[in-house]
């Protein structure tokens, strides 16, 4: 199992909105033939070892680390019924499906076909690799990692704005390797005028997320270099225009709006909820264009407003050893404090590594 799951790690960043999956052939305590799904639409891992193995797989057991599908909703056949048919004596998958159109129903359907079937081995590590599908396929909501980079005292710039860089290059570098996992960054307007950030992924092999611009009133300057893709990749996240307009203010967001379209931006349109842009009703938007996972790099105010509006699934926080100091430093999250301390947001399973000179703190919400 351990085999199966280090390759459907292969297919991070490339398999969404489809979970990450490996199967490994065993026979005669050897492995026979092994793969991973590689992208959404194209073959799954059982299929592509079964095939492999070929008629090898007859008296075989099938180590799988997630459930084999069989519904006929998609756009390949369902893999329960090749799997009968190779003659595999024995699946053995890591967790059962989430998805509703499965969930025991392919586990089902090979017992019935006199497959013995063992389910739970290594269910933790398994259902932490797919942790974003298992949100994504039972909510319809991307999974959201809050990230940010701070000094020790939990300062994101110093009084004067500047924030390059405080963390370390080890530390960035591990942060393109994210964007290359997450289908999608989100940062706020304030982010876009004040850095300009490409929002991009630098690492070689690499490929780009979507870019998620918070940006209410379409203040975003036409030379933002989340603007220069034209990949149909840039979304904005906007309320919708309402009178009264300035002189020529309605003319003018028209032309913008229209140039932006042509840029291949998608620009959402999401409803206030106090003074600010919904985040909860934009995460379902972004669900439903299949945005599987969001990972946030925002300022003080969309980290405060994310942790307030309870989208954050889990928080990756990249802590350099330096203190800035001073209350006119930019804090990493702003908003208002609790009154009470029982209000302080709780970080579950929290997990401490070292990168480069910096900290990582891991943690779930």
């Amino acid at each position: 199992m351990q085999k199966a799951l280090a390759l459907a790690a292969k297919g991070k960043g490339r398999t969404s909105p489809n979970p990450m999956v490996g199967a490994v052939i065993v026979k005669s305590n050897k492995i026979i033939a092994a793969d991973y799904h590689r992208k959404a639409g194209t073959s799954h891992a059982e299929i592509l070892a079964l095939k492999k193995a070929g008629s090898k797989a007859r008296g075989a057991a099938l180590y799988i680390n997630l459930e084999p599908c069989c519904h006929t909703e998609k756009k390949t056949p369902p893999c329960t019924k090749l799997i009968i048919k190779s003659g595999v004596k024995k699946v053995v998958a890591a967790m059962l499906d989430p998805n509703p159109k499965v969930s025991g129903r392919g586990i089902k359907e090979l017992q019935t076909a006199g497959i013995k079937t063992d389910v739970g081995v290594m269910e933790s590590e398994a259902k932490k690799l797919n942790e974003a599908f298992v949100k994504f396929i039972t909510k319809k909501e991307p999974f959201v990692i809050l990230k940010i980079a701070q000094s020790i005292d939990g300062k994101i710039a110093t009084s004067k704005g500047e924030s390059r860089w405080i963390t370390g290059e080890e530390a960035r570098e591990y942060v393109h390797k994210l964007r290359n996992e997450v289908d999608a960054v989100l940062v706020g307007i304030g982010t876009v005028r004040k850095d300009n950030p490409s929002l991009d992924c630098r690492i070689k092999g690499g490929r780009n997320p979507y870019r998620v611009i918070v940006d209410s009133n379409l203040q975003i300057p036409l030379n933002a270099k989340v603007l220069k893709y034209n990949d149909n990749k840039t979304i904005i996240a906007a309320i919708p225009p309402t009178p009264p307009f300035s002189k020529g203010g309605w003319r003018d967001y028209q032309k913008k709006m229209a140039y932006l379209k042509s840029q291949g931006v998608n620009i959402l349109f999401v409803k206030v909820k106090n003074g600010r842009i919904d985040l909860k009703e934009l995460m379902k938007k972004l669900g439903k264009l299949d945005i599987m996972s969001v990972m946030i790099e925002g300022g003080s105010s969309i980290n405060a407003s994310a942790l307030s509006s309870g989208v954050v699934d889990k928080i990756m926080f990249f802590v350099a050893a330096k203190i800035i100091g001073g209350t006119d430093a930019v804090s990493s999250v702003g908003g208002k404090s609790p009154s009470l301390l029982k209000n302080a947001v709780r970080i579950k399973n929290l997990q401490i590594k070292k990168i480069g000179e910096d900290f990582l703190f891991e943690g779930y919400i």
